[in-house]
């Protein structure tokens, strides 16, 4: 099995080449129900073009995007409605995040690219008494656990780009033009690195090679 998994990768990333659909996407509206009804600000790290920006406005009073790469800010200043109380930024996350407090703090698909425990440190800093930390992440696949859990996720994964591009050409994720790495840390680090950082943050492993970490502030 070990042998063949990354056979069974490749094949899957050419099947969702042409059929792709947002794994990240898929999250945001779970990072919804973590959250209150109402909030007033809101920081997205690692906002790409401002999709989970746009939503978290829904919640929040005043949201925040960071990105490092230039070209998606600016697509998503070009999406985001005028008048909208939505604000981003380009810069490096530990460095252009706006003071705080903000309630809520999302992270998707981004904390792998930064030093894992002086992110969370930093997010912990930023975030409001009674605040919401909520994080969206890629781990290194190392264990057999790892391997099981992709075995599941394959079918879940062709069985969602089929349903999201029956009958219509689903957009394609943005490209990001910033240098990206792969993750490094496997899931098991993650974890011990988050709960000594975060007394209390709940971690999960989740399909499509994502796990999700929700902590709040006391």
């Amino acid at each position: 099995m070990t042998r063949l998994m990354p056979r069974v990768l490749r094949a899957l990333e050419r099947f969702h080449a042409g059929r792709p659909w947002d794994h990240n996407a898929h999250y945001h509206r779970w990072i919804l129900r973590q959250l209150p009804r109402r909030v007033d600000r809101a920081l997205d790290v690692g906002c790409g073009t401002g999709d989970l920006a746009r939503l978290l406005s829904s919640r929040a009073e005043r949201v925040h995007g960071v990105d490092a790469d230039s070209t998606v800010v600016a697509r998503a200043r070009q999406l985001t409605p005028r008048g909208t109380q939505v604000t981003f930024t380009v810069g490096d996350a530990l460095s252009a995040i706006p003071p705080g407090p903000y309630d809520v703090i999302a992270c998707v698909a981004t904390i792998h690219h930064l030093p894992f425990s002086d992110a969370l440190t930093l997010f912990r800093q930023h975030l409001a008494p009674g605040g919401t930390l909520v994080v969206v992440g890629l781990a290194h696949r190392r264990s057999r656990s790892d391997l099981l859990i992709d075995a599941v996720a394959i079918p879940s994964n062709v069985a969602m780009a089929w349903i999201r591009n029956k009958g219509r050409k689903s957009p394609r994720p943005a490209s990001m033009t910033a240098p990206t790495r792969p993750a490094t840390m496997a899931f098991s680090d993650i974890v011990r690195d988050a709960r000594r950082a975060l007394p209390g943050a709940r971690l999960r492993r989740r399909l499509f090679w994502r796990y999700t970490l929700v902590w709040h502030q006391r």
